[in-house]
Parts: structure tokens; sequence; C-alpha cells
């Protein structure tokens, strides 16, 4: 029973009656064997296991590529040599030029191709009559070289007295000739042998220095092409494989293979910009929305390709990086290495960095209003503040700085700056509200001055500015200080400014991240006259940074790559050069540390006789306006208005001290009690302004009671 299974059961009850169970012994036999695998089988899974090996497969790569080396080292001599000897390299460099449209190159190289006929004619036509001449060439020598060695030998027998020493430089010369033969027998066996093997390394050295090889021989680093330079074909091969339709078949069509899209492939900056006029049938936007693709096909990553759209029809403007050129860092800001710049408000342009071809990017600010964003930790702040820097170097520029941040990015502005308000809570933005409204009081005081009046800049600063718009604090009367209502303060202060302050010198700069509708809102973004952008998240992000025209035309902030570009901006505005018919342009900026730019301000400092930095906004006692008027008009039936302004003025410097006409018109237009014309002067009436008060406490009360 050895080897089988033994099964214990009772069986059942009603089958044995009364009786007792009985207990059974059943022998369920093994199953039966597997059968044995056949020995041809099992050697072809070892010979499987062994050819998908991964070092078979390794060593098989070694040994065809290094045979593949002499061969293409074999093509690429025997190429060489046929270009040495025939015109076969200008019909080349013909074509290519012809195919990129450079005419005046392709006439230039087909002078050279002929030059280079005429050269070959005339040397074959010399090898007619080089036998003659080297036949009389070597008669000469040898008779000449004779008749020296015979009169050396006289010499020599006249100075030995020996007449066999006639012969001596003769035999010499003989027994010279015949070491040279021994030599030659000598060495002529082994370098017959050993020859072909130094030809055959010699051509393999050349095919692997040229990596002479399919891509499938080739080390896994060296498989790639990454980098290899842009050509007309290579572009034209890039757009047929872009997996749109009609344009693959429009360049099979083609009768030059599609070179007649390109135009001439000219060197920009740290790459290579070309124009490609598509054809019928396909859009724009096709080859825009597969930018990744053409990128990858041109054998680059897709940040090194950017896509514009310029003034001709139906183009499309490539600037291809040269690969990695634009992971390499810029050189330092003139403002950090010119211990001497200065800036110029109206007529100069701030130094912000260099654009992709590499030229140097200034923007002007004159009379613009300002607006960056982007993501956080981007590099937005320290783009703003090397504008703020630059400027701060013209010392007629004034500034009103929030920070509502709060980390001490702007810190080195004290002592510049006529306020600097710097933190992110809900005071903060309170007194940031309060001094941008300090600046639109400012900005009606422009305003109402005399036509020609000059005023000096007035930079109001806010940076995190969406956190003034996403504020919920609210005033004593309910007027929220955040949002984008008719009634949110620090809106509609921006909103003034955008609207006329631009025309008297009061200008307003911004920086926000992430934007969106409610963080930045429309009438905020599109008010500004320079736009600028980082990196962002989403192309409706990015439209709400540059606007739809410039991301229409290429312009895609979404598609810089968080931390890896950062301090790249693509800019919209007419303050910067922009390459006709693009909307935009990507520059990137120069990176100034907090210790540079303290430097930089140590020196707009001294341009400066001293500036007393507020830090919160002063609020000096509430004024009513309307009833100082009328306390200072007294009993009097009506005044001069300037002696109104002298009262009033008498009664409260600090309110008054600076009005003017203009500012006692606009306080009491729409009361009623605008002054008027009374022989001659203007005067203010005391009835008048009686009524205005007793009207505006009736409208009080009425409002109170409802």
């Amino acid at each position: 029973m050895s080897g089988n299974i033994v099964h214990l059961h009772k069986e059942a009850p009603e089958v044995l009656a009364d009786e007792a169970a009985v207990t059974t012994l059943t022998v369920v036999p093994d199953p039966p064997a597997a059968p044995p695998v056949p020995l041809w089988v099992r050697s072809g899974r070892a010979v499987r296991t062994v050819v998908t090996h991964e070092a078979t497969k390794s060593t098989a790569r070694t040994v065809a590529r290094h045979s593949l080396y002499v061969v293409g080292g074999a093509r690429i001599v025997g190429r060489r040599a046929w270009d040495g000897r025939t015109a076969a390299r200008y019909e080349r460099m013909l074509r290519a030029a012809e195919a990129a449209g450079n005419y005046e190159a392709a006439a230039e190289w087909e002078e050279r191709g002929q030059r280079f006929r005429d050269a070959r004619h005339r040397r074959r036509m010399d090898l007619l009559h080089s036998p003659l001449d080297v036949a009389k060439g070597a008669a000469v020598s040898a008779g000449m070289g004779i008749g020296g060695l015979v009169l050396l030998g006289v010499a020599m027998a006249l100075a030995t007295k020996d007449a066999t020493d006639v012969v001596t430089p003769l035999m010499a010369v003989v027994k010279f000739i015949n070491l040279l033969i021994t030599i030659v027998q000598v060495v002529w066996g082994p370098l017959i042998s050993i020859g072909p093997f130094l030809a055959l390394l010699a051509l393999w050295a050349v095919g692997s220095k040229q990596q002479a090889a399919p891509q499938w021989a080739l080390p896994a680093g060296a498989r790639s092409n990454e980098g290899e330079p842009i050509t007309p074909s290579i572009v034209v091969k890039a757009l047929r494989d872009l997996g749109v339709p009609a344009l693959r078949k429009a360049i099979t069509e083609m009768g030059d293979a599609g070179a007649s899209m390109l135009s001439p492939i000219v060197i920009a900056g740290c790459g290579v910009e070309v124009d490609v006029t598509l054809p019928s049938g396909v859009s724009t936007i096709e080859v825009q929305n597969r930018r990744r693709k053409l990128a990858e096909n041109l054998s680059r990553h897709e940040h090194e390709v950017f896509i514009t759209i310029p003034q001709a029809a139906r183009t499309v403007r490539l600037w291809v990086a040269d690969s990695g050129a634009l992971d390499e860092p810029i050189g330092p800001s003139p403002l950090a290495t010119d211990d001497t710049m200065t800036a110029d408000y109206a007529k100069g342009r701030a130094p912000w960095g260099q654009d992709l071809r590499g030229d140097a990017a200034a923007l002007s600010l004159y009379q613009r209003h300002l607006l960056i964003t982007g993501l956080s930790n981007q590099g937005k702040t320290v783009a703003l503040r090397s504008l703020a820097l630059w400027l701060s170097l013209d010392k007629s520029v004034q500034f009103l700085m929030g920070d509502l941040k709060g980390v001490g990015d702007w810190a080195m502005f004290d002592g510049l700056a006529l306020t600097l308000i710097q933190g992110p809570t809900d005071e903060h933005v309170i007194q940031v509200t309060e001094m941008v409204e300090g600046a639109v009081d400012e900005m009606n005081r422009r305003i109402q001055a005399p036509p020609g009046t000059q005023f000096p800049p007035l930079i109001v600063l806010v940076d995190e500015a969406q956190v003034a718009f996403m504020c919920p604090a609210k005033d004593e009367d309910k007027r929220p200080y955040g949002g984008a209502k008719a009634n949110s303060r620090y809106f509609m202060a921006v909103r003034k400014i955008h609207n006329q302050g631009r025309a008297v010198n009061v200008l307003m700069w911004q920086g926000t991240q992430d934007p969106t509708n409610e963080n930045l809102p429309k009438l905020v973004r599109e008010g500004a006259h320079t736009r600028a952008s980082l990196a962002l998240g989403t192309e409706s992000q990015a439209r709400m940074a540059l606007g739809d025209k410039a991301v229409d035309g290429g312009a895609a902030p979404n598609l810089l790559r968080p931390g890896l570009d950062r301090g790249t901006l693509v800019v919209a505005s007419d303050g910067i050069q922009i390459p006709a018919g693009q909307s935009s342009i990507t520059v990137r900026t120069h990176y100034i540390d907090d210790a540079t730019a303290e430097a930089i301000t140590d020196r707009a400092k001294a341009l400066r006789d001293g500036v007393t930095t507020l830090h919160a906004v002063e609020r000096g006692e509430e004024r009513d306006p309307l009833a100082d008027i009328a306390a200072v008009i007294g009993d009097a039936p009506r005044l001069r208005t300037q002696d109104v302004i002298k009262r009033l003025s008498a009664l409260n410097a600090e309110a008054y001290g600076d009005w003017s006409p203009v500012d006692l018109t606009r306080v009491l237009e729409g009361t009623g009690a605008e002054p008027y014309k009374s022989d001659g002067r203007m005067v203010v009436s005391r009835d008048h302004i009686a009524r205005a008060l007793a009207n505006r406490d009736t409208e009080a009360s009425a409002s109170a009671s409802e």
C-alpha cells in the first residue's frame, strides 16, 4: 500500500440498519506521473534564454556595431574622395541653398563649382605633357647629379693624390641605393601582410568617430540625435510627420519636397528661426496645437520650440533653441555691473533681461501701467523689483509701495519710498487701500492743475495684489476693501488710476499670482498697458494674464516649466521691442539678489536729499469741508473764494494748506452751493452753504429712518 492514499470513513446508519457503524478502508491509486519533457524542448528553452538574454543582445550589438563601423568608414572615405575629385560637393551645397530659398548663396556655390571644373580641366590637360616634362627633368637632374659627383671625386683625388678617389662619391651613392633596396626587401613582406589590417583599422576609426552604424547598433548614449543642427530637410520632415494629413499630402506632392515652404534659416541668438508658409488647407492653429510633437520631430524638448504667428498670411514662425541652451543662465544685470548707471523715466528703458535671440530686452516704463502675474515662486517679485530698482535711479521718481507678502522682499526701499507697507493681514490691506486712495486724491489734484503743469512720476506699487482683492474686511460704512464690485474700495481706487492716472504720471504697478477672475478682476487686468506672465497652469490663465490677442498670436506662458523656467516672462506691451507681426515676446529676466538690490537702492538714496518713509497711512482728524466752509464764512453774505481758502488754511493747515480754487470747486460741486461770479469775482454764498448743509442733514436723517 506504499504510495497509495488511504481514506477512512463510516457507512451511513440507514445502510447498516441497527448495527454499529462499520469503519472501511478505501485505497486510492496514485495519479499517473507527468510524461518527461523531451530533450529537444529543454534545449530549445535554453537556447531561447541565451539568445534573448541582455548580455547576448549587447554582445551582438557590439559585434555588429564595430563591423559596420568599417563599412561606414569605407563609405565616408569613398564619399570624401569622390567629393575631392568631382564637383559633387558644390552641387550638394547648391541644392541645399536653393531648397532654403537662398538664391544668392546658390549663385555663389554655382560659381565656385565652375571654377573647380576649370581648374580640374587645366590639371588634366597638363597631364598630357607631364610624361615628357618628367623625362626631361629626370635626365637633366641625373646628368647634373653625376657631373657633381664626378667633380667631387676629382677634388678628393687631388687632395689625397689617389686617382681611385675619383669614383668614391659615385660608389657611395650606389651603396646607399643598394641599402635602400635591402631595407625594402626586408620590410615589404610584413607590410604586405599587415597593410590590409592597418587599412581596416583606419576605416574603423573613421566610422567610429562619425558613429557610422545603424541606430539599433549604437550604444544607448549615442542612439539619440538630440541636438542635431536644424536644416531645411529636418524642418520639412518634422512638418510632414506632424500628423496633419493635408500638410503631409501637400509636401509629398510638391516638386521640391516642401523646400519652397521655408524661408532661409537664420541664426537667432541661442537658436535658429525660420518662417513656414503653410499650404492651402492647413491652418496655423493645427501646427500650434502640435507643439510637443513638432519639438520631438526636431529632436528638441517642448520648451525649446516656440511657435508664433507673423504678419504674413498662413505662416508660422518657428524658433528652435540649440539643445540645452535655455537651461543655461544668462549674465548679470547691468544694474549690478555698472555702478554709474542712472535711469530716465521719460526716455530710458529698463534693462530687464534677454530675449530668446540673446538680444538685450529693455522695457519703457513711461506712462504705462504694469501687471505681472504667474504661479507662486516663479520669480514674479524679483522681476517686478528689478524694474523698480532701475527706475529708482531717476531721482524725480516717487514710490508708494505695498508688499502684501511681508517677508522683506521690498525692505531695501525703506528710506526711498514715500510709503512702504509690509504685511499680509487685513489691517495691512486696509492700509494699502488707503495708500492707493491717497494716490487717487493726488491724481485728482494734478488733473485739476493748470494745463501744462509737469508732475514727478508717482509709482503706486502693490505686490501680491490678489490678497487685496480677496480681503473680506469692510469699513464702517459696510464698504468692502476687497472684491470687484462698484463699492469695493481697492478695486475702485485701482480702476480710477487706470482710467486717468497715466496722463499725470500716476502709475499703477501690480504683481499677482495664480490669476483667477476673483483675485484679478477683468477690468483691472485689462487696464494695464504692460502685461507680463511667468509660468502658469492653464491656457485660460494665460488669457487672463496677457489677453486673447497675445495668446492667439502664440504667447504660451502655460507651456513654461514651473521651477525650471523661473524668471522667464512672456511680455505683451508696446514698451518693448517685439518682432514685426508678433503680439508678445519671451524674456529671460536678470536675477538681482537682495544684497545687490540693497546696493542699488543705496545708490538711489544717494541721489536724493533724504526721504522719510511712512510705514502706515496717517489718519488725520476727520474734517467736514462743507461745515468748515460755513464756519469760515461766518455772518458775511458772501465771501471771495480766495478768502475762503485762506481762512480754511488758517483753520486747519494740514487739511486745507495746499487747497486751490479747484479743490474748493470740487468739494462744492453738486451741493447747490458752487462758487459763482459776483461783480467779476468768484464768491461763495453763505445762504447757499447753509441750504446745502440742511439738505445733507435731511437726506442723512431719511436714510437713517429707512
